[in-house]
């Protein structure tokens, strides 16, 4: 039996994937997206969390922590990022859940356990599970088996996945998957690579292959005012989605919010250091109207 690094689980999920959902998030992901709302997710490494607002000053963080790491102040705790060894006693022991540890392994027993609960809503709502992250292709043996797990069962499975894999591996996955989530974040590859970290010339051509390979895809667009929200990048974008193989893709505009700063504090990280923020709406509908020009269909959400 398989196991992997996960860092959340989502029941009653209606935003990734038909009907309702369970939610498997994997952590690590190998793009660093300015807008990312998961910051949690990119790292391969378990991280400690800590939220000020919780914290009521205790001390049984820093009486309990064997590396002499935490240190009460007058900001609240702060911890040694040198001495700190990540051991969890500290999360342990807060009575507030002002610590908390982000990132642990679990078998396919154990996250089975939990989805087997829910197919009751499965079958009511013709939902299932969506395996998310980070990127869930990075952790391929442990993905796989789930979802043959789920494929057994006849549970429906969605994988989540930014396409910058191994295309042999997404290919294994696609034998495995009823439907990709395929984020699409821009068209340039040079402004791509400003924004995230890398360059698309891989997620594009994994893309043309998963679509040639008769692939369930579903595009996703996270919209970002002053990023990718231009006419350029969604004439560029439409084109090249009518480009692939098969029926017409469905488009699922994700727009940006800033919602995701808590966990950018409890992490430590600075928030929206590039001043993101969502487009208005009348920009969103007009990019909707702008892909149904293209003969594409699109719409907020799913």
């Amino acid at each position: 039996m398989e196991s992997g690094f996960i860092f959340d689980i989502k029941r009653y999920s209606i935003n990734d994937g038909p009907g309702i959902r369970v939610t498997v998030f994997f952590k690590g992901c190998n793009l660093n997206c300015a807008w990312c709302h998961n910051p949690e997710s990119i790292s391969h490494h378990t991280q400690k969390l800590y939220s000020q607002n919780r914290c009521i000053g205790c001390s049984a963080c820093v009486q309990v922590c064997p590396q002499q790491a935490c240190a009460l102040t007058g900001e609240g705790i702060i911890t040694d990022a040198e001495l700190c060894i990540v051991c969890g006693k500290c999360a342990g022991i807060c009575p507030t859940t002002a610590s908390e540890i982000t990132g642990s392994y679990k078998t396919t027993g154990e996250i089975m356990k939990i989805i087997e609960k829910e197919t009751l809503f499965f079958d009511q709502s013709e939902g299932g599970v969506t395996f998310s992250g980070g990127e869930p292709l990075l952790q391929p043996k442990f993905l796989f088996e789930l979802l043959a797990e789920c494929g057994k069962k006849n549970i429906h499975r969605v994988v989540d996945t930014a396409g910058l894999v191994k295309t042999e591996l997404l290919l294994e996955a696609a034998k495995r998957t009823d439907l990709f989530l395929y984020d699409f974040k821009l068209f340039d590859s040079a402004e791509h690579k400003k924004w995230t970290g890398v360059n698309n010339e891989k997620i594009k051509e994994n893309l043309r292959l998963l679509s040639k390979n008769g692939a369930n895809i579903n595009i996703r667009i996270p919209l970002v005012a002053g990023v990718n929200d231009d006419v350029e990048n969604i004439e560029k974008t439409a084109e090249f989605i009518l480009s692939l193989h098969g029926e017409k893709k469905k488009i699922n505009i994700l727009p940006y919010h800033n919602i995701a700063q808590q966990k950018y504090k409890k992490l430590g990280k600075e928030f929206n250091a590039d001043n993101l923020s969502e487009p208005p709406k009348d920009r969103i509908s007009e990019i909707i109207s702008h892909f149904k020009s293209y003969g594409l269909t699109a719409s907020v959400g799913g």
